[in-house]
């Protein structure tokens, strides 16, 4: 873990054996609706979600991730109503989606570096809002998260942007790793860690090794992978 005092973190994810954590690069395609309709890999699906419910009470992901499974429609998807959700978000969420989390969970933390987010309209009890001026601080909000908070346990379930960003920082401690039995491909197609590609030798310090502490052979040709992130 890194010197500052902040939560110990977990990235929890479900991918393909190519790293893929959607089905392609539009949209409409994703992982959660899409692994439902494919023969051989549906059958284990199950095992992910299970194994979901046992993550940590925090859960910190991105308004486009949550205006990508209908947040913002009238019939929110989420109901979790013993979990706490940080999201990370300027310009996906809309007010209906801000109130259908509110109504779903136990607690909503946004973060926004915009002044004009539609949950500065939103006054609910369990929304809390954390503004930045120009653009995230991430190692300074993770301390906040901690000493302000007194949040112990994240549980990270980001998109890849957001996931190299939170890695080459040093604020990632474990990676959880569901992988579904399928090749995907496609060289948009999201993966585990995106962002800005390697080009330097000296960029080769953002190679995280991993040490592994879990590796278990799941039904349906689905492995559950555990690994311990080496931040140097």
């Amino acid at each position: 873990m890194s010197s500052i005092s902040r939560p110990q973190t977990t990235l929890f994810m479900l991918i393909s054996v190519d790293g893929k954590i959607s089905t392609g690069s539009v949209n409409n395609r994703d992982v959660d609706k899409d692994y439902k309709e494919i023969t051989g890999v549906k059958e284990g699906l199950k095992q992910y979600y299970d194994l979901e419910k046992q993550t940590d009470k925090y859960s910190l992901n991105t308004g486009k991730v949550m205006a990508k499974i209908g947040v913002n429609s009238d019939d929110s998807p989420i109901k979790a109503p013993e979990v706490n959700f940080i999201i990370i978000d300027n310009n996906h969420l809309t007010e209906k989606g801000i109130l259908n989390l509110c109504n779903n969970l136990n607690e909503l933390i946004l973060i926004t570096h915009n002044k004009n987010h539609p949950a500065n309209n939103v006054l609910f009890n369990n929304l809390k809002i954390i503004n930045y001026e120009n653009e995230i601080d991430f190692v300074d909000l993770f301390s906040k998260l901690k000493n302000e908070y007194n949040i112990q346990k994240i549980t990270l379930q980001s998109g890849g942007s957001l996931n190299s960003i939170l890695l080459r920082n040093n604020l990632v401690d474990r990676v959880s790793l569901v992988v579904a039995p399928c090749l995907i491909g496609g060289k948009d197609t999201p993966t585990l860690i995106d962002g800005k590609s390697i080009i330097t030798n000296e960029e080769l310090k953002n190679i995280k090794a991993l040490k592994l502490i879990r590796a278990d052979i799941l039904n349906d040709s689905y492995l559950h992978l555990e690994y311990e992130v080496i931040n140097i």
